[in-house]
């Protein structure tokens, strides 16, 4: 019994980790194929698993998912997926706001290394109105 009760703990705690954060709504009119490429990390609450840096995984990610509907899951660790909320993103695919399964991730990615402050400071007012909590937000310094 103990193998089947671990396995069913472990797809339930998996199958946790893809679903939306209560209230984020992902974007609508989502096309994959035009938000494919590089993106750049502008800003994120911290993580111990990105210990300070963007680790680029270009290539490697294997997005499943309504190619109409912001929220995929994105595998970049072999079979294991996480959702992958895009709850902002402009018209031109320029920049685009982030969330995981819950408001502990928060990412705001543009396809340049720098964005305005006023990009900025419209990212932080949108994700404060969601709910985040901002404390613990990191301005990426991007290395040229």
């Amino acid at each position: 019994m103990k193998p089947i009760t671990l396995l069913l703990s472990a797809l339930i705690l998996l199958t946790g980790c893809t679903g939306l954060p209560e209230g984020i709504e992902p974007v609508t009119g989502f096309d994959k194929d035009r938000y494919l490429g590089t993106w750049y990390e502008i800003a994120r609450l911290d993580h111990s698993f990105e210990e300070g840096e963007w680790q680029e995984a270009e290539g490697r990610a294997k997005f499943v998912g309504d190619s109409n509907v912001g929220h995929l899951k994105v595998s970049f660790f072999g079979p294991f997926y996480g959702s992958y909320v895009v709850f902002g993103l402009d018209e031109d695919y320029s920049t685009a706001y982030l969330t995981g399964y819950n408001r502990d991730y928060l990412w705001l990615m543009s396809r340049t290394p720098e964005v305005s402050d006023e990009v900025l400071e419209a990212f932080k007012a949108r994700a404060e109105a969601e709910g985040f909590e901002l404390g613990e937000l990191i301005v990426v310094e991007q290395s040229h």
